[in-house]
């Protein structure tokens, strides 16, 4: 998602105002997903416009425990 916006030509405010945050956070923000609660990013994707689904199954021996996709 951060690296989509960083492709496109927004400035910095343009993107806190779709954020909804302030433009000085919106640098820190940029690919550190750690930085947000997953509050704030549901918040951030839904104000991207994104479809955002979570499926819970059983955990496979040597297998990650958390997986994250992301279609086009």
């Amino acid at each position: 998602m951060f690296a989509d916006l960083k492709n496109t030509k927004l400035k910095q405010r343009e993107i806190a105002s779709l954020l909804g945050i302030a433009q000085p956070d919106v640098s820190p923000l940029m690919g550190h997903f750690s930085r947000c609660t997953t509050d704030k990013l549901l918040d951030f994707l839904k104000r991207l416009d994104r479809k955002v689904t979570i499926r819970i199954s059983p955990h496979k021996p040597g297998g990650p425990y958390q997986e994250v996709g992301v279609t086009p």
